[in-house]
C-alpha cells in the first residue's frame, strides 16, 4: 500500500513537471527592457493626450477600425498598434500618415476574433501623444 502510495506520488510529480515544460512562458514583448527605460517619455505622452480638450475615439463599423480626431487638429505622423495578449503572432500594426482627414479607417479583414489593445500614438504640433483602448473583435 505504501509503496503504492510512492509510485503514485512520483508518477504525479513527473506528469506535472512534463505538462510545466510544455508551457509556453513568452515574454509580453521580447524588449521590455527598453521600454520600461523609455517609459518616462510614455508617462509624458499620456500626460500630453490628458490636456487635450477632444481625445481621439476608437470605434469597429463593418470589419474596420475607425480612429476620430477632433475636427481642427491634422496629424504629423503617427501609429496604430493592435495588441493581443493571448498571442504576439496576432499583433497588427498601421501607420498613420499626416492627412487633412480627421477620421483615419483601418482594415481588419484577416484579423482573429477576441480582445486587443489599441495602442494609438500620434504627432501633434511637434508634440507627441499617447492613448490605449481594449477591443472587441
Amino acid at each position: 500500500m505504501i509503496i503504492g502510495a510512492f509510485v503514485f506520488f512520483a508518477l504525479f510529480i513527473g506528469t506535472l513537471v512534463a505538462v510545466c515544460m510544455r508551457e509556453d512562458i513568452s515574454l509580453v514583448s521580447s524588449d521590455y527592457y527598453n521600454q520600461e527605460l523609455a517609459y518616462q517619455d510614455q508617462i509624458k505622452k499620456i500626460n500630453n493626450t490628458a490636456g487635450l480638450a477632444i481625445k481621439p475615439s476608437i470605434k469597429i463599423i463593418d470589419g474596420k477600425l475607425i480612429i476620430e480626431f477632433d475636427k481642427t487638429s491634422e496629424i504629423e505622423s503617427g501609429d496604430v498598434l493592435l495588441f493581443c495578449p493571448s498571442n504576439s503572432k496576432m499583433d497588427r500594426r498601421f501607420k498613420l500618415e499626416a492627412a487633412r482627414a480627421s477620421s483615419r479607417k483601418l482594415d481588419l479583414s484577416g484579423l482573429a476574433t477576441g480582445m486587443y489593445r489599441v495602442k494609438l500614438s500620434w504627432r501633434l504640433n511637434g508634440s507627441d501623444y499617447y492613448q490605449e483602448e481594449v477591443i472587441n473583435i
